[in-house]
């Protein structure tokens, strides 16, 4: 007898059900890059898990790049079954969508980014990711070293400034210090000759003193 087709229904036990979406995701992710490189295919996968968590498969390097021909297409498609509907509405919804799938990429770029939720990335796509950052690092310490350079420069004009401001006075210091000297100089001999003709000459204040005294005539 063969085998019966297996009913498929809701797996009850939550262990049994997590390890089969595990299996059940990674062989329907290898298919996908299967038909991709045979058929030359661009190929778009994404699941959402039971938690809300998201796995997407891309055969591009960029999932956006595929979200973006599938919007496109499937605008057209809708712009042809839809004569009847206001043109402008379409558009607003059309609109909308592709801004809130663009927000969803990039909040999710952010996160892997920030080195989370990267259960859902292959090989290629953890590769590209760490050649975009390793890119950014670069740009960032570029930027940096920029900065170091420019601070250190301006530093060094200033020390060139504080040193020209100090060697001027230095210089006015001693410029000053020689004109003092030289006033002092000036002043002691001057000194020296008025003390010299304030004195009286020895013969004179002799003289002077004899002639001043009186003399005393003393009988007995």
């Amino acid at each position: 007898m063969g085998r019966g087709r297996v009913q498929l229904k809701r797996i009850e036990n939550k262990i049994n059900r997590q390890v089969t979406f595990s299996k059940r995701r990674s062989g329907i992710f290898k298919k996908a890059h299967e038909i991709s490189v045979l058929c030359d295919a661009d190929v778009g996968l994404i699941i959402f898990s039971n938690r809300g968590k998201l796995f997407e498969f891309s055969s591009d390097s960029c999932m956006e790049k595929v979200l973006e021909k599938y919007e496109r297409y499937s605008y057209a498609e809708r712009q042809l079954n839809s004569n009847d509907q206001d043109q402008t509405q379409v558009n607003w919804t059309f609109d909308f969508a592709k801004l809130k799938a663009k927000l969803e990429l990039l909040q999710r770029n952010h996160r892997h980014y920030l080195g989370q939720d990267l259960d859902s990335l292959n090989m290629k796509d953890i590769q590209s990711l760490e050649q975009q950052l390793d890119t950014a690092l670069k740009h960032i310490r570029s930027r940096k070293n920029q900065l170091m350079h420019e601070s250190i420069s301006q530093l060094q004009k200033k020390e060139r400034a504080m040193q020209d401001q100090n060697n001027t006075l230095a210089k006015k210091i001693k410029e000053r210090g020689k004109i003092s000297a030289q006033s002092e100089g000036m002043q002691w001999p001057q000194q020296q000759n008025h003390n010299q003709q304030g004195l009286p000459e020895a013969s004179n204040y002799e003289a002077f003193n004899h002639a001043s005294l009186p003399s005393l005539n003393m009988r007995y």
